[in-house]
């Protein structure tokens, strides 16, 4: 059975595309909701036949693909005056990017390009198609975890880590509420919970190994 289980993912994702085409055809001809679940189905056999032979460079670059195209076609379709997909494209290849580099994927330098690389094609983006708002600070926010989590994890400083990772979010917080809101001061709140994370790595793990 199992040499016939790509053959079955083919029929049943074309068989269920063809019964959501029809049934948008005769019951929504003004909207197409079909191209949702199809894309899912077209995911189905595609997964299967590369998990079982080991191919996961090719799954990451197909399926990246399809779902740049997916959201490319929704933006053509339903927004057009905006070209939002853009946001996502940049981002969404670094996985097979990441997939393809393999072990050298887990050096700090990748992690630095990768990080600094999206961070200025939002930046970009956010001055070019969106300055009304300064919205790049948070996809930098989250990227910038992506070389200071590889950092402390290869030193095995994990109370450094938890003192410059704090930092990291207190100047996010810091950042969004005086580009957001500067006239109330809402930031003090979340600084006060994730000070606590430090502390209470000190205090818990590394003064308990310094006394030991």
């Amino acid at each position: 059975m199992k040499k016939y289980d790509v053959g079955f993912a083919v029929a049943g994702s074309i068989m269920s595309i063809l019964f959501f085409m029809i049934v948008n055809y005769i019951t929504s001809t003004e909207y197409l909701w079909f191209i949702y679940p199809s894309l899912a189905l077209l995911l189905w056999p595609i997964g299967l036949y590369c998990a079982k032979h080991g191919k996961h460079t090719f799954f990451s670059i197909v399926c990246s693909g399809l779902i740049i195209l997916f959201l490319i076609s929704e933006n053509v379709i339903h927004s057009p005056a905006h070209p939002w997909s853009l946001y996502t494209i940049f981002p969404i290849l670094w996985w097979p990017i990441l997939i393809i580099l393999g072990k050298r994927a887990k050096t700090m330098s990748v992690a630095w390009v990768g990080s600094i690389s999206i961070i200025l094609y939002s930046l970009i983006l956010n001055i070019l198609i969106s300055p009304g708002y300064p919205w790049a600070i948070y996809p930098a926010f989250v990227v910038l975890w992506w070389p200071l989590s590889l950092y402390h994890k290869l030193k095995k400083t994990y109370f450094a880590f938890s003192v410059h990772a704090s930092l990291l979010i207190i100047l996010f917080f810091i950042t969004v509420n005086a580009v957001s809101s500067p006239n109330t001061i809402w930031a003090v709140y979340p600084i006060f919970c994730v000070l606590w994370w430090p502390l209470s790595m000190y205090y818990f793990v590394y003064k308990k190994r310094r006394v030991n």
